[in-house]
């Protein structure tokens, strides 16, 4: 199963965009994330389960960056979208949550699916 999560825009200002996203629209921030590499992450939550996910990062362009989707069963789902003719963009890869792979739609749109599974989450060194 496939259930649309979040949306990751990259950001120029976190500050202002949580600003905006907090004061104009109602968004309220869940967590704050300070990865290696200068960069920023912000994890803000809707009115309803949705997320949105703001980046401040030098490495991409400013703008929408991805879909992020839940899945089940990452290799299940990477085999049926193969199957069906879409095309896997990376191999299976650890995140702070599970693992995550990307498909594309025929536009160029990057969908990041997540199976979350604290088994496969990178380890915070500490």
């Amino acid at each position: 199963m496939v259930k649309a999560k979040y949306i990751t825009m990259i950001v120029n200002n976190t500050k202002e965009s949580v600003d905006y996203y907090r004061n104009i629209l109602g968004f309220q921030v869940d967590s704050v994330y300070h990865p290696p590499g200068n960069t920023e992450i912000t994890l803000m939550r809707g009115p309803s389960e949705t997320m949105i996910e703001l980046i401040q990062s030098s490495q991409f362009p400013t703008g929408l960056y991805s879909i992020g989707m839940d899945v089940d069963n990452l290799e299940e789902t990477i085999k049926e979208i193969e199957e069906k003719g879409g095309k896997i963009l990376m191999p299976p890869a650890a995140t702070l949550v599970g693992r995550m792979t990307f498909t594309e739609d025929p536009n160029g749109v990057r969908i990041a699916l997540i199976e979350h599974n604290m088994d496969y989450a990178l380890k915070k060194e500490g």
